[in-house]
C-alpha cells in the first residue's frame, strides 16, 4: 500500500516538494530569512502597506478599543461597529449598494458559490481560475464546466447548449500569469443568458484603475448585475480578510445562506480598523499605483533587452516561464545566492510544462532594486 512517506518521496524526486520560509522580519522590500537579508520580489503587498506605521497604529488602537478577538460569528455577537463601518466604506469605494466581509478570499468564494447555486445549476469557470474558485464550484455540487482560458467564443458555444446556466466565474487578474480577463465580454454573455458573473479581483483590487478600485474600474465597467465582485484585503491593502460586493438582495442572500459566513468567527475588529486605515491610504495616495506601473514598465523594458520571454502582463505579476520544475528551482536558487528572493512556482499550481519564476513588484521597491534584479537575472541561465 502506498504510504504518506512514499508520496512525499515522489514529490521530492519530481522537484515538486514545497517548503516554508521562516521570516524574522515584517513584509517589506527586504526580508530576514534565517541569517540573511534578501531583496524580495515575491510578496503580494503591492502597495507596500503591510508594514505601514499608520496601518499598524490603527490595528493597535482597534485592539485597545475592541480587544483581540471577535468572540463569535457575525450573526451571533461578533459583528462590531468596526466591521460595519468597513463594509460601508468598501461598498462606497467600489460603487456597490452593499459589501459583506469574509475571513479570507477562499471563504468568500466558497460561501458565494454555495449560496447562489445548487446541484441543478451549471457553473462555467475559466480553466486557469484560482484554486478557491475551482474548489467552490466543486463544493457547490453544481454541474461544472471549465472553458479554455479567456476563450469567449468557446464559452459562448458552451452556454448556447447548457441547461440551467447560472454562474460564470473568473479571476480578474490571473495570479500566476498576471493577465486580465475579458470581463466586458463575460458580462455581456452572462446578461444574455440571464446568469451572474462572479469576478475574483484579489490581485486587481487596490492596484488597477485610476482610483485603485480594481479591474472593473480599469476596464470602465460598472459594478451592477450581472456582476458580483470579490476582493481581498491582504494583498494591495496589506492586512487580511475579503469581501463580496453587489446589490442589496445579493448581500442579504449571502448573509442568510453563505455557510462560510454564518458558521465562523468574525475577523478581529482590530483587523477591520487596520483595513479602514489602509483603504484611506489607497484613496489618498495614488502615487503608489503610479510608481508601481513605472517599476513594471522599467522591468519589462530591461527584461526585453536581456531577451527574457515574459508573458503579456500589465500588472505587478511578471512571470518568467521555464520548461520544467527543476529549471525553475535552479533559477530561484541561483537568484537567492545573489541575495534575491523569487519563488519557483511549479505544478499543480501551474500546468505541467509551465513552471516559472513568479516576480512581483511593490510600490515600496525602488528603480535601483529592479536594476539589481535585472542584473541577477542576466547572470542566471534561463
Amino acid at each position: 500500500m502506498k504510504t504518506l512517506e512514499d508520496d512525499l518521496s515522489r514529490r521530492h524526486a519530481q522537484k515538486l516538494y514545497r517548503e516554508r520560509l521562516v521570516l524574522e522580519s515584517p513584509q517589506g522590500v527586504e526580508v530576514h530569512v534565517g541569517e540573511t537579508w534578501l531583496l524580495s520580489f515575491c510578496s503580494n503587498d503591492y502597495l507596500g502597506l503591510a508594514n505601514d506605521p499608520r496601518v499598524i497604529a490603527a490595528f493597535q488602537q482597534g485592539a485597545q478599543r475592541y480587544g483581540v478577538g471577535a468572540g463569535a460569528s457575525h450573526l451571533v455577537s461578533g459583528h462590531s461597529r468596526a466591521h460595519h463601518a468597513l463594509e460601508e466604506e468598501l461598498a462606497d469605494f467600489v460603487g456597490a449598494e452593499r459589501a459583506l466581509l469574509f475571513s479570507t478570499g477562499y471563504m468568500a468564494n466558497l460561501g458565494a458559490l454555495s449560496a447562489l447555486t445548487d446541484r441543478n445549476d451549471a457553473i462555467f469557470e475559466d480553466r486557469l481560475n484560482h484554486a478557491s474558485l475551482i474548489d467552490a464550484a466543486r463544493l457547490a455540487r453544481a454541474k461544472v464546466t471549465r472553458f479554455p482560458h479567456a476563450d469567449i467564443n468557446r464559452l459562448a458555444s458552451m452556454l448556447a447548449h447548457a441547461p440551467r446556466p447560472k454562474l460564470i466565474t473568473t479571476d480578474a487578474v490571473f495570479s500566476m500569469d498576471g493577465d486580465i480577463a475579458p470581463l466586458a465580454e463575460f458580462s455581456d454573455l452572462a446578461a444574455k443568458h440571464n446568469m451572474r458573473l462572479l469576478v475574483d479581483d484579489a490581485h486587481g483590487f487596490g492596484v488597477l484603475g485610476k482610483n485603485g478600485r480594481g479591474t472593473l474600474e480599469h476596464l470602465d465597467l460598472p459594478l451592477a448585475p450581472p456582476v458580483i465582485l470579490m476582493g481581498t484585503l491582504g494583498k494591495a491593502l496589506g492586512v487580511f480578510g475579503a469581501f463580496v460586493a453587489g446589490e442589496e438582495a445579493l448581500i442579504e442572500t449571502l448573509i442568510q445562506r453563505a455557510r462560510t459566513y454564518i458558521y465562523t468567527t468574525a475577523l478581529p475588529p482590530a483587523v477591520a480598523e487596520a483595513v479602514r486605515a489602509s483603504l484611506r491610504i489607497v484613496r489618498e495616495e495614488g502615487w503608489r499605483r503610479e510608481r508601481l506601473r513605472a517599476l513594471v514598465a522599467h522591468f519589462r523594458a530591461g527584461a526585453e533587452r536581456l531577451g527574457l520571454a515574459l508573458l503579456p502582463s500589465p500588472t505587478p505579476i511578471q512571470p518568467v516561464v521555464l520548461d520544467s520544475a527543476e529549471a525553475a528551482l535552479r533559477a530561484s536558487q541561483r537568484l537567492r545566492e545573489q541575495g534575491i528572493l523569487v519563488p519557483a512556482i511549479r505544478p499543480p499550481t501551474v500546468p505541467e510544462g509551465s513552471a516559472r519564476l513568479r516576480i512581483t513588484f511593490s510600490a515600496a521597491h525602488e528603480e535601483a532594486h529592479v536594476d539589481r534584479l535585472l542584473e541577477a537575472l542576466s547572470s542566471v541561465r534561463i
